[in-house]
């Protein structure tokens, strides 16, 4: 230390310190740190892309969350009010009856009573789950499990073979009233699902499915369903019953009891044998035979007549432009007989056994309108188009009762003279059947006999015009040709024309549209519609006497006497060119039947007549639904005997339209016509 006021001392400089040795390895690291390259460019590029993945995969997964929390949220938003959506709601239903009050078809939403599940025989609800969802008491809206083994049979059999849908799926599918293949559609269903396991006890769910699903035949919910097909409330049903309903679940339309009982009995059987496997059952139970009873005879039974369903549709489409408003059910009560239905169904079937190609139709009505029976075709399951209504066919011969009408009209009687000798007009040269003539004939022996060269000279004579506008007045609204062949029924109308156009000479010249509703009320009994029935004197009825006397000898001895049913009748044969169409159309004073027989495709035929099959059906139902009836005259009296006559002549060379004598060929010219 320095001593005070003296000079400071200079301290010794402090030794350099020796930098203690690095461990070996330490060593060995600095000398590499020291000896290290600069990072190339590749490896900055490569470390940078990895940095920018991992950050970016990061963000992703972060926005992937808020999106799936965003759609979530958004999804449940937009889920229906389930206290809205699970009250049952229905629209209208058209029950249509017969002229009894027996009931024939049902239109619209059928829909029974509410039923729970506890009220429900213990093997129907267990016969639903058996076969559409049998964890459904241990699953939470979604089987993962039944999903994992569907994905695994679907892979394996290389095909979409299984489902995985619960029924609690199934009734959120309902709620949404969508039908729709989308992603979005099964994420609402899959989250509506989960949200109806959260609000609701399994019975709750249960209940509501059976009281919404539709079981087909127009029945929604089991016991509408159980009343369709067995005639009896869902409460009644057997464990057959019960195994048939569950069955339909899959596929409505197609295994519905009425529309395929064979395919819908296999099913039950596989719901018979999934509530053995689920111990639902014992097996001795689904060995026993199954017996479906198909049909029922309450306001909510099937059909009663297997083919009644032409005349229910046609009959429902004259009162759909009055119930397109109604917001209740209706009873619409019809003309249809079922007595005469069957006999109807029964006379076709017969008739044509053994000819399946082979189709038909037949209407049977009152003079006054009322149609009786229909027959659109030989099976209404296989094919809905009513021939009866919607076909329109060449009428051929049948045709040809309005040229003698207009004849009649214009002056002439049954038994006036016409020439059946060759015609020609223009080049259009029409022979007889078999190129048979008869020389000089009567109206009442050329319509007798169908002969096509008077009816020809009669149509040129008197105007085509007035032959199509007789037919006209008396009901027959198709598109008709203007040219001669129009006399010979070239033109094509429905059989429901012509048997109304037919009914009015049974009626003594009255003209009244076919019709087939009577009223329209509600269940309650109160009456909401009843159609107004025009009727119109179409026919003087002296006029009508002269055609019932001349359609009355084709009875008695001309071309469809082979229909006779002994009591006085009338009507006409007819057959298209190249025997395509054969018709028979005939009635009494108390029934009016039209028949038509051919080929869908308008297939030619070799020996298809009016006189024939047609004819034959004619006569077996009118037989049949005449047998109760009284017999009384046709207006206007009884027919004149057939005349004695030589045998026909060959065909000779052609002579004049209008004269029956010898005489060069004239060649007549006519003015062209819009008339239709």
């Amino acid at each position: 230390m320095a001593k005070a006021g003296g000079r400071k001392r200079r301290e010794p400089p402090a030794p350099k310190r020796r930098p203690q040795s690095k461990r070996a390895g330490e060593g060995a690291a600095g000398s590499n740190a020291a000896k290290r390259k600069p990072e190339s460019a590749k490896e900055g590029f490569w470390r940078r892309t990895r940095r920018r993945v991992v950050i970016g995969a990061a963000l992703a997964a972060i926005w992937g969350v808020i999106l799936c929390v965003g759609a979530t949220g958004y999804l449940y938003l937009t889920l229906p009010d389930l206290e809205a959506a699970t009250r049952l709601k229905r629209g209208p239903t058209a029950a249509l009856l017969a002229s009894d009050g027996a009931f024939i078809a049902s239109y619209g939403e059928l829909h029974g009573q509410m039923v729970t599940v506890a009220e429900l025989p213990p093997h129907l609800p267990r016969a639903v789950i058996a076969i559409e969802d049998r964890r459904f008491y241990s699953h939470g809206g979604i089987d993962l499990w039944g999903v994992a083994r569907a994905v695994v049979v679907n892979i394996a059999s290389g095909s979409l073979r299984q489902g995985a849908s619960t029924i609690t799926q199934q009734l959120a599918r309902n709620l949404l009233l969508s039908q729709e293949r989308s992603f979005l559609r099964k994420a609402r269903e899959a989250l509506l699902a989960l949200e109806l396991e959260r609000r609701f006890a399994k019975d709750q769910i249960l209940t509501l499915y059976l009281n919404r699903v539709y079981f087909g035949g127009g029945a929604y919910g089991v016991d509408a369903a159980a009343r369709r097909f067995f005639g009896k409330p869902a409460k009644e049903v057997n464990l057959w019953e019960a195994a048939l309903l569950a069955g339909v679940l899959k596929a409505p339309s197609r295994l519905a009891p009425d529309r395929d009982p064979d395919a819908s009995a296999a099913r039950a059987r596989l719901v018979l044998n999934a509530m053995v496997e689920a111990e639902f059952i014992h097996e001795d139970a689904a060995a026993e035979p199954l017996a479906v009873v198909a049909s029922a005879a309450t306001a909510l039974g099937a059909p009663v007549a297997g083919n009644a369903r032409y005349f229910a549709d046609w009959a429902l489409d004259q009162a759909s432009g009055f119930m397109a408003g109604l917001d209740r059910d209706v009873l619409v009560q019809t003309t249809l007989d079922l007595a005469m239905q069957r006999k109807a169904e029964r006379a076709v079937a017969a008739a044509l056994e053994g000819q399946a190609a082979l189709q038909v139709a037949l209407v049977a009505m009152t003079p006054d309108g009322a149609v009786r029976a229909m027959v659109g075709g030989r099976d209404y399951v296989k094919s809905q188009f009513n021939r009866a209504v919607q076909a329109r066919r060449q009428m051929g011969s049948a045709f040809k009762p309005f040229v003698y009408l207009a004849a009649l009209e214009a002056g002439m009687t049954p038994d006036d003279i016409v020439s059946d000798t060759p015609v020609r007009v223009g080049d259009w040269r029409p022979r007889n059947f078999k190129g048979r003539y008869y020389g000089d004939v009567t109206l009442r022996e050329a319509l007798a006999r169908s002969l096509n060269a008077p009816v020809v000279r009669l149509s040129e004579r008197f105007g085509r015009r007035r032959s199509v506008a007789a037919a006209r007045r008396l009901g027959v609204v198709s598109a008709l040709p203007d040219g001669p062949s129009v006399a010979l029924g070239a033109g094509a109308a429905s059989l429901l024309e012509m048997t109304g156009a037919y009914a009015a000479f049974a009626s003594g010249g009255r003209v009244t549209p076919p019709y087939g509703v009577v009223e329209v009320r509600a269940r309650d009994g109160q009456v909401l519609y009843k159609p107004a029935i025009a009727t119109t004197e179409a026919l003087q009825p002296a006029i009508a006497g002269a055609m019932n006397d001349m359609l009355g000898a084709v009875l008695e001895w001309g071309s469809g006497k082979g229909a006779a049913i002994g009591r006085p009748a009338a009507g006409k044969t007819g057959t298209s060119q190249r025997n395509r169409d054969a018709w028979f159309i005939g009635y009494t004073a108390d029934l009016v039947t039209g028949v038509w027989v051919g080929y869908d495709d308008d297939r030619p035929t070799e020996t298809l007549t009016g006189g024939g099959a047609p004819a034959r059906i004619w006569r077996e139902f009118m037989e049949a639904a005449t047998a109760d009836m009284p017999s009384r005259p046709l207006p206007g009296g009884g027919v004149a005997p057939a005349p004695r006559r030589a045998k026909p002549a060959a065909e000779p060379e052609p002579r004049g339209i209008f004269s029956p004598k010898p005489k060069p060929f004239v060649v007549f010219e006519y003015p062209e016509s819009d008339e239709n």
